[in-house]
């Protein structure tokens, strides 16, 4: 037995007692053990992290290049009329300057796939042109044209030409006219303004997130008009002038019971009330805003108690000691003071919405819109239902683009999130 079971202590005190030195060896052991446990957390969340991001790059990042190809367009008063420049055949000049290129080119099968070299939408592009500027009319002009998505994935190496010619969607004919035009200097790879500045294409080399970033945008404006002022109003009640009793306990229960809900039953909500019975426009972003507002709003009202929680009592002393009335304490003291942190809570739900595909899918907000909307009215898709379309669609250059689509929510959602660490460190005040 040791000296302290003995009930004598040793020379140096109960510290040089083997017992507690074995003690104090097991709790340094533990304490080493928690530490290398959480390390090990961290490093394997940071590197699942990496994993994704790396995977989400290595497969987006070419759509944020297109390639292009430089051709010469005869504008003849033969093909377009000056009084109608809208209504000229800008298929037939394209046509016929890709077959200015290549002469040789007579059968109908081959003239057919020299025309899939350009994307479907050049005709188009040549007409907005036109029509922008009608002196164009008579002359010859040189235009870029964005290349047919199976050109874009040759060039950017999606495709082997070393593949057998019926394993792939590229014949040997079109990677020889591909080639002739690359020796020439007509194909060029620029940065893809497209993919931010145009509406959603079936075809993948046209498409764009501009419709999806525009009905995004629309639809916060609306949750933010709609969830900030009930929010902010309904934690002011709740958490200073409500009475505490059992029905202002059951009020709060269910606040924090929303919270946890989950999307797709707020979905169900706006298609059963705001679209069945008061007929709002379907695919609309008032009624994704009203949706996302609903969502929101149990996270706001936390966060605002919360913050108004944090402010200390003697503020609210003060205030009444020299005269001032609970409401004019509240709205002149301690609301100035809870805003930074209601802002953080107000814009990270905010993030939150702008992720949330469910309850859009299930009030329309999935529809094949080919032109950014103009107003909270207009049929329109958000960011996270047009990732959804595009990882639906089977062509292959949807694939990098439904990637691309992913950084940009999340770029959006690290800004949004970095506002809120800024406006909290900014106005944050300590007593």
């Amino acid at each position: 037995m040791s000296d302290i079971t003995q009930g004598q202590l040793p020379p140096g005190g109960i510290r040089e007692s083997d017992a507690y030195r074995a003690r104090l060896s097991r709790r340094h052991a533990a304490d080493r053990r928690l530490r290398i446990y959480g390390i090990g957390a961290i490093v394997v969340a940071l590197g699942l992290l990496v994993i994704l991001f790396v995977s989400l790059i290595l497969s987006g990042a070419s759509a944020f290049v297109q390639t292009h190809i430089r051709l010469d367009l005869e504008i003849s008063a033969e093909h377009v009329s000056p009084d109608d420049p809208f209504k000229g055949n800008f298929r037939a000049i394209v046509r016929e300057a890709m077959l200015e290129r290549f002469p040789e080119v007579s059968s109908r099968a081959d003239q057919r796939a020299l025309f899939e070299l350009v994307s479907s939408g050049a005709q188009y592009m040549a007409r907005d042109r036109v029509v922008s500027d009608p002196d164009l009319i008579g002359q010859r002009i040189s235009m870029v044209f964005p290349a047919a998505d199976p050109i874009d994935q040759l060039n950017k190496g999606a495709i082997d030409r070393n593949t057998p010619e019926g394993q792939r969607r590229v014949s040997d004919k079109q990677i020889a006219w591909y080639d002739t035009l690359q020796a020439e200097g007509r194909v060029s790879t620029p940065f893809n303004w497209a993919l931010f500045f145009s509406a959603d294409s079936r075809f993948p080399e046209l498409a764009g997130l501009a419709g999806a970033i525009t009905g995004s945008a629309y639809a916060l404006l609306v949750c933010f008009v709609l969830s900030f002022p009930i929010g902010i109003a309904a934690a002011i009640y709740l958490e200073e002038f409500a009475p505490k009793n059992r029905w202002t306990d059951l009020v709060e229960v269910n606040i924090n019971n929303l919270a946890a809900v989950p999307s797709i039953v707020f979905g169900l909500l706006g298609l059963a009330v705001f679209l069945n019975f008061f007929g709002l426009p379907r695919s609309a972003p008032l009624v994704g805003g009203m949706v996302l507002a609903l969502m929101t709003l149990p996270t706001i009202i936390i966060a605002a108690r919360a913050a108004l929680k944090s402010v200390p009592p003697s503020i609210r002393e003060a205030a009444l000691g020299v005269g001032a009335s609970r409401h004019q304490a509240m709205m002149h003291h301690v609301l100035p003071l809870a805003m930074p942190g209601i802002l953080t809570g107000t814009i990270i739900g905010m993030a939150q919405a702008l992720g949330e595909t469910a309850p859009l899918l299930l009030i329309g907000m999935n529809a094949f819109i080919t032109a950014p909307p103009g107003g909270i009215f207009d049929p329109s898709t958000a960011l996270p239902t047009q990732i959804f379309i595009w990882a639906d669609s089977p062509e292959r250059g949807f694939v990098s683009r439904t990637s691309a689509g992913i950084l940009v929510l999340l770029g959006f959602l690290v800004f949004m999130n970095a506002i809120a660490v800024y406006l909290r460190k900014r106005f944050t005040q300590r007593w």
